[in-house]
């Protein structure tokens, strides 16, 4: 399967789109249902992200999000333009609650914690206020 891109407007109400393409996507790969299921709700937290830090001035203020599918995995990549994504890079590398309390988390510090615990790879790059996500999920094996 090749590449698959998605475009939608930087609004909230449009990320239940993303969730549908990303079930039809997963389920053509033969990803189980619970495997679908954490895909769904890490993408949603990724797009989340987007349209809080996103720039609602930029004439064009959209979400672009790239699923990229492999024999055993897939990839999605959440694109958005604005102010960088304010994340702690020892967040993206470590899952915060094994090095300390939830307590200590800033508000609204949950999303990445929650992507990393549904999904294998979590990546947060920032460059040219442009933010990536980078989701990645293995299949299962099964037996």
């Amino acid at each position: 399967m090749k590449d698959i891109r998605l475009q939608i407007p930087c609004r909230a109400d449009y990320i239940d789109i993303v969730r549908v393409c990303l079930y039809s996507i997963a389920s053509k790969l033969s990803f189980t249902y619970e495997e679908i299921e954490d895909m769904k709700v890490a993408v949603s937290e990724a797009c989340n992200n987007a349209v809080l830090h996103g720039s609602p001035e930029l004439a064009d203020n959209s979400i672009d999000i790239r699923f990229q599918p492999s024999d055993t995995s897939l990839t999605i990549k959440v694109t958005n333009k604005g102010p960088a994504f304010p994340h702690d890079e020892a967040l993206v590398k470590a899952a915060p609650l094994q090095e300390g309390s939830i307590r200590d988390l800033p508000v609204g510090g949950l999303g990445i914690f929650l992507m990393q615990a549904l999904m294998d790879e979590v990546a947060v790059e920032t460059k040219d206020q442009t933010t990536v996500v980078t989701l990645m999920k293995t299949k299962k094996q099964t037996e």
